[in-house]
């Protein structure tokens, strides 16, 4: 039985996109950094409509390597086929928005790593797992790769799968352009011509542009080049047309492209090209393997290459299947998709990367309370927030739904050390204290800072606010707080919002759900919540709903600790444990505040604190799940 439903066979790459749109290539002053070529691409935008989707293809094993690798798994596909070459470098893209026509670009894959494949890395069975494999036309431009590619379509179509051909015509990638026309589309070669006809028979669907299809039949008249492919295969053959849409044709070539099937279009801005068609292949793919009629599985295709056309970059342009259906039930509200609110926030909510169903903190981002301490130098602060860290990952011990919370001030050195470690990592942005806010000098005036943070680090932000607060103040911390929520999202880094109302003025059921409304009314989507231990159900079940109405798909919340004791803990962990979107506690001073304090004076070593801390930290994790154990045996 398959476990899998596709898989692409291929090129992979590193592609670096210029980030300053309008400007040459030349000229270009940073770039960002994404997975492609074209079957990684369609791997993951197949995993993201919801299929399991693997890729065979081959990295260096280096960095660069390693990030596809990473990606790969973050974005759901399978990397059992991802062959690790010893010998080469992974293949590297350098990318351009220059305007509506031109996207140049420049192929560095000279013995690159996945023209590493051979026959041998193709494994029987691995590719009988697959309902469906995915060949794309680079890897047929060079005897050895094509061996393997051969290889994996012949033991598919031996085993009754079903194939498919994305035909992806590069000319200098088959050797008939330079490097400098990697921009470049078609260049006409009988050699290719025959190449590529060579290998038609050996496919149930055929997918190309109009210009793909003149290299694959050989002239510059579509339907004549449609005739000649259909001369040598059964396939079924989708001509993408542009703006004009993509026909499907199963059987014989009609007179006119308007004869074959279609599906709806989409009339969007277009902003980038590049991806567009891996985009389009994915949700064809996704309808095709669904069973889908073909105006069904175009439609799913337009629509996918919409969002990459709308958007910057290739993989991470692509949709999730309920960012789909969002666009299908609400349509088109602006023309340049990417500039659409709603939608970019289903796009962002359900691509995040990593699943957090549980997420156990322990927050040692404080400042002030650790520099009132006595003994505190700032050598000493940096030191014992590593062994803060050293305590959390004794008690992580390589487990899933562990976190901290640390500082870049004093705790720069852990701060860094935690990235990679599997832990999740948020990080302060807020002077200690400050009403109405104060950011931490580190992010710049304008915030610009935040582009050298770490990826997987979270913006936290704490706002002592109030219902009753007086307008000005009000507004000057809803405002500041919109403003480091629009820097967070534009630097790519998820955002946590801590709210403590009870510092400022006396609460009740509704105080924290009110304030909650408030910033979401302001068009702040906060990744994850961080919210006081509430005293009773009713406040719980408020804040819960402010919430979920406002955006269904939130990480979720934790619960802070107020520097309680134990038992007080335990009592708020049994009470916040009954609602399912409480995903766990951000808990500091009640592990560390002992321990901190007698280190500092000298009372205990390095090893002793860190048991003692590990030690607290391991049995509040033990309170909480057993908190959430009951609830859950209650709940049913």
């Amino acid at each position: 039985m398959s476990d899998l439903d596709l898989i692409t066979i291929g090129r992979s790459s590193v592609d670096l996109y210029g980030a300053q749109i309008g400007g040459r290539l030349e000229d270009m002053g940073s770039f960002d950094k994404y997975i492609g070529g074209s079957p990684t691409n369609i791997a993951c935008g197949t995993a993201r409509l919801g299929l399991k989707s693997a890729v065979i293809t081959g990295v260096g094993d280096e960095h660069m390597g390693r990030f596809i690798r990473e990606q790969l798994e973050r974005e759901g596909v399978n990397t059992e086929g991802v062959k690790i070459d010893p010998d080469r470098l992974t293949a590297l893209v350098l990318l351009g928005i220059r305007d509506q026509e031109q996207f140049p670009l420049i192929f560095y894959r000279e013995n690159c790593a996945d023209m590493g494949l051979t026959v041998e890395d193709i494994d029987e069975d691995f590719i009988k797992r697959a309902r469906a494999v995915v060949a794309t036309g680079t890897h047929l431009s060079h005897p050895q790769v094509e061996a393997a590619t051969l290889k994996a379509l012949e033991i598919a179509r031996a085993a009754g799968m079903q194939t498919a051909l994305d035909i992806d015509y590069r000319p200098n990638l088959w050797g008939v352009a330079g490097h400098g026309d990697g921009e470049s589309r078609f260049v006409e070669s009988a050699k290719v011509t025959a190449k590529l006809q060579s290998t038609l028979n050996l496919f149930d669907l055929i997918v190309g542009t109009e210009e793909e299809f003149h290299i694959a039949g050989g002239s510059t008249d579509t339907i004549a080049a449609l005739r000649a492919v259909r001369a040598v295969t059964k396939a079924t053959l989708v001509c993408k047309r542009g703006a004009a849409g993509a026909v499907a044709f199963e059987g014989n070539v009609p007179d006119s492209l308007d004869d074959g099937q279609t599906g709806p279009g989409f009339p969007i801005e277009v902003f980038n090209v590049l991806g567009a068609g891996d985009g389009f292949m994915s949700g064809l793919l996704r309808g095709w393997l669904d069973g889908e009629d073909w105006p069904t599985a175009l439609k799913y295709a337009n629509a996918c290459g919409a969002f990459a056309v709308s958007r910057h970059g290739c993989a991470p342009a692509y949709p999730s299947w309920e960012e789909l259906q969002f666009f299908f039930q609400r349509g088109i509200k602006r023309p340049d998709l990417r500039n659409d609110a709603d939608l970019e926030q289903v796009h962002w909510a359900t691509n995040r990367p990593g699943d957090w169903p549980s997420l156990k903190t322990f927050a040692f981002d404080h400042r002030l309370q650790l520099e009132e301490m006595d003994g505190y130098t700032k050598e000493k602060g940096a030191a014992f927030k590593e062994l803060c860290l050293d305590a959390a990952l004794k008690v992580q011990n390589g487990q899933p739904g562990f976190g901290i919370l640390c500082d870049n001030r004093i705790g720069r050195s852990a701060l860094h050390r935690a990235t990679g470690s599997g832990l999740w990592i948020g990080r302060p942005t807020e002077l200690p204290g400050s009403r109405p806010i104060e950011f931490e000098p580190e992010l710049g005036k304008d915030l610009g800072r935040l582009r050298e943070w770490a990826r997987e680090n979270v913006v936290k932000l704490l706002v002592f606010c109030h219902p009753d607060d007086d307008e000005k103040t009000a507004k000057m911390q809803v405002a500041r707080v919109k403003r480091l929520f629009t820097a967070a999202r534009r630097n790519g880094l998820e955002f946590l919002l801590e709210i403590i109302p009870s510092k400022v003025g006396p609460i009740d059921d509704q105080t924290s759900a009110t304030l909650i409304q408030a910033f979401y009314d302001t068009g702040v989507f906060p990744d994850w919540w961080k919210l006081e231990p509430f005293k009773s159900e009713a406040a719980w079940a408020n804040a819960v709903s402010a919430i979920e109405r406002n955006d269904p798909r939130t990480r979720g919340i934790v619960v802070l600790g107020l520097d309680a004791p134990e038992k007080e803990l335990a009592e708020s962990f049994a009470l916040a444990a009954k609602q399912p979107l409480v995903k766990g506690f951000a808990v500091g001073r009640t592990i560390f505040g002992n321990a901190a304090r007698n280190w500092l004076a000298g009372h205990i070593s390095d090893g002793e604190a860190v048991i003692e801390m590990a030690q607290n930290y391991q049995r509040l994790c033990e309170i909480w799940d057993k908190a959430r154990d009951r609830a859950t045996e209650d709940a049913a």
